[in-house]
């Protein structure tokens, strides 16, 4: 193997780098920019070239002596269409073909290191960089041609990969050959204000044409030359956080127990740390299952059925962090005339990737090589070197395309147990984790227990609004460094779930408290993080207001929703569905009416990153149900989907992100939960993990509100935020009863119709 590391780099000076071939690059840095002639086209074609001061530099881009133009980037692509966004950006800022433009994403020794590819952030935060460097780029090529040619910048033009000069054109490529360049590029330069060919059309997506065609595409797909198989054997503690004795759970292994099967490489142990390596891969496979490993005994886990995760989240331990406090908002919720306490309970969740997660990794002379699914390269990467004592300049992630995410799967601790088995028998090693371990292991969408106090004054308004919510942390280390020891196995207490934990509703007395907890169970984050489940509790509380009321649902809401663009984005809602104004649940079924319809409506905007963090797009709902009396039974018939993403780079790309989330978020409202016992999860199959069929569609209309003037927002969760709260609220319209615990399931519905009987007979 040979890397060309920073250090090697170093070593060889500009000009020796552009005898090679010559290359103009730009790279857009946090607080200023840089223009440097780095590297040769070969080296980086062949993906050999590292960036300097890669956690300052937020992308390059990169023109090659034959015209072709490369742009760098540290976030990835999850089948989101960011790659083709990029693309987008960076051709109309350089006058080029989007044909000509190569995205690199996520390489750790070719692009910088932006941290993970979470929170629908990488158009939203990443758009502006690529611009203003594609835009500097285009500026030094006229500036080139200009002193070519003698005609003044200002009289220069450029157009598809050529710069225009007094009647003469200058291919890019011929502009950059021999630069040796270092200059400080101007963040406030001019970018394009119209015209564009390719931004906010909705372009093909360049990596789908691949996929149709069964090109190499996916990590499960590659194969090294001489590469041998792994496979893990995990403790049986399956998805245990720091409860259980990770990392001093092993007490034997027998490895005389496998002895007698064929191909049989090498069984790699190293603290609870057990691997398997074989030939082939069925021999990988039958050894994990016939290799005898004894483990520890341990207490199990607390009681995460359905039924007692409510009390067992209840009594989990609980640090408060006090969001916001309105002066007189604790004596104005204990004199509401209308009290209106609410507790909301959202179920753990898996991440369900279709394929197991699957690593390569190679080890050798000093340096490491892993290729991998994960969507956060440059934290696997310092993993690793902690992993294995390697400093990261050392280490290289390449990143290929997965089955899918939603979150954090096991992408990266598959990665260490490549390395690990690679490192122990010196040859590439592919490993590929079971379904049942995927399952058990992928660190889960964390539970959650959101608890409001409040109610309404004398005419029904909003007088105080109190909401506590409490999600155990969701930041599980790499399984690899927890097992091996090199990181003690200790609760880690993260604040993270005051995401849109503050409404944007503007009551006249608030009080919001995030309860921050260590995990009951290894998790991490998943598709709108813990902002989904609070907008559950928002939603649903202002929809009972509106119930108690009498009063129209959207009609209540607009009485507290000052933010303009959320009224602008309800008001075309309201048009897109041709909404009936009046109460919920105006006009019940009669009693022996099975079949039973209701539409309910819920808004958000997504707030993530650090508290208070920023906002991602503005997402209405409105959803029509029905719900079976006798079965209890809810079906999603249709939902329409308003959203507000700003300027949209490919407005295709954000219409399929739009609806991916209703498609996800209806699963998990109506279906999804994980099941457990003591000693871990017990869905470890598709059986036991029932998600939506195509049967149970809704059918999805989505409105994208054009506007093109403003800043992109992030599109990739936002539309899935309102989900769970429109759902109840069709309910609630359809049954006249409400539900307070995700998902929606038959057995919850029934039982909330019995409920509310009792209650009307009893009266």
């Amino acid at each position: 193997m040979k890397f060309f590391t920073q250090d090697n780099q170093a070593q060889l000076t500009r000009r020796q780098l552009l005898k090679a071939g010559g290359m103009l690059m730009v790279g857009s840095v946090a607080g200023s920019h840089l223009l440097m002639a780095q590297t040769a086209p070969e080296a980086a074609a062949k993906g050999l070239f590292t960036v300097p001061s890669a956690k300052l530099v937020d992308s390059f881009i990169a023109i090659g002596a034959d015209g072709t133009v490369t742009a760098y980037n540290g976030h990835v692509d999850l089948g989101t269409g960011v790659r083709t966004a990029l693309g987008q950006l960076v051709a109309d800022e350089l006058y080029v073909d989007f044909a000509a433009v190569t995205m690199v994403l996520g390489h750790t020794a070719r692009t910088p290191d932006l941290g993970p590819t979470i929170a629908s952030n990488t158009i939203q935060v990443s758009s502006l960089p690529m611009r203003h460097a594609a835009a500097q780029v285009r500026q030094m090529l006229i500036k080139l041609a200009s002193e070519k040619s003698g005609v003044p910048a200002e009289r220069i033009t450029t157009q598809k990969g050529f710069v225009i000069a007094g009647g003469k054109r200058f291919g890019y490529g011929e502009l950059v050959q021999g630069q040796d360049l270092q200059i400080e590029v101007d963040s406030k330069i001019e970018l394009r204000k119209s015209g564009f060919e390719y931004i906010g059309k909705s372009v093909q997506r360049v990596d789908i044409p691949n996929k149709v065609l069964g090109a190499l595409t996916y990590i499960h797909d590659l194969r090294v030359p001489g590469m041998l198989h792994g496979r893990v054997i995990r403790p049986p503690y399956g998805g245990a956080d720091a409860t259980a004795p990770l990392g001093s759970s092993l007490v034997s292994v027998d490895e005389k127990s496998i002895a007698h099967l064929p191909g049989i490489v090498k069984v790699v142990v190293q603290g609870d740390f057990v691997g398997v390596v074989a030939e082939r891969e069925e021999q990988a496979i039958a050894a994990m299952r016939q290799l005898k490993v004894v483990w520890k005994d341990w207490a199990g886990l607390p009681d995460l059925s359905l039924n007692g995760l409510h009390k067992t989240l209840t009594d989990h331990p609980k640090s408060d962090r006090l969001l916001r406090e309105d002066e007189g908002s604790l004596q104005a919720i204990e004199q509401v005339k209308t009290a209106l306490s609410r507790e909301y309970v959202w179920s753990y969740h898996i991440h369900g990737s279709i394929g197991p997660s699957c690593a390569i990794a190679e080890v050798g002379n000093g340096q490491i090589q892993v290729w991998t699914g994960s969507q956060n390269p440059h934290d696997v990467r310092k993993d690793i070197s902690k992993l294995m004592d390697v400093e990261a300049d050392n280490i290289n992630i390449t990143r290929m395309e997965a089955a899918g995410c939603y979150g954090r799967n096991c992408a990266d601790d598959v990665c260490s147990d490549a390395v690990l088995m690679a490192a122990a028998v010196g040859k590439p090693v592919r490993v590929q984790l079971m379904r049942e371990q995927e399952a058990a292991w992928e660190p889960k969408g964390t539970g959650q227990l959101i608890r409001v106090r409040g109610g309404l004054d004398e005419n029904n308004a909003v007088a105080g609004y109190e909401l506590r919510t409490c999600y155990p942390s969701n930041n599980a280390a790499a399984l690899a460094l927890i097992l091996t020891g090199k990181v003690p196995n200790k609760s880690d207490l993260q604040q993270m779930g005051d995401r849109t934990a503050i409404p944007q509703y503007e009551y006249p007395h608030m009080r919001v408290i995030s309860q921050d907890a260590v995990p009951l169970v290894r998790a991490s984050w998943m598709r709108g993080v813990s902002a989904l489940p609070n907008v559950f509790a928002h939603e649903s509380w202002i929809d009972e207001c509106a119930y108690i009321a009498k009063v129209d649902p959207i009609e209540y809401r607009l009485r507290y929703l000052k933010d303009p663009r959320a009224v602008a984005l309800i008001a075309e809602a309201k048009k897109q569905c041709n909404w009936q104004e009046g109460p919920a649940h105006r006009k019940p079924a009669p009693d022996d009416q099975r079949l039973v319809k209701g539409r309910g409506f819920a808004y958000a905007r997504y707030y993530h990153s650090k508290f208070p963090g920023y906002g991602a797009a503005w997402a209405t709902w409105v959803v029509d149900v029905t719900v079976d009396r006798e079965t209890g039974e809810v079906k999603v018939d249709k939902v329409f989907v308003a959203q507000d993403s700003g300027a949209m780079v490919n407005p295709a790309g954000v219409r399929h992100q739009v609806h991916g989330n209703v498609v996800q978020a209806t699963s998990r409202v109506l279906k999804e939960f994980v099941t457990f016992d003591k000693q871990g999860v017990t869905s470890v199959e598709w059986g036991g993990y029932p998600i939506l069929r195509f049967d149970e569609l809704p059918e999805i209309d989505s409105l994208l509100v054009e506007r093109p003037n403003e800043a992109p927002m992030g599109a990739g969760e936002s539309a899935s935020v309102p989900s769970a709260a429109a759902v109840g609220n069709a309910i609630l319209d359809a049954t006249g009863v409400r539900l307070f615990e995700v998902p929606f399931t038959p057995s919850r519905v029934l039982a909330a119709l019995k409920a509310a009987k009792t209650a009307t007979a009893s009266k």
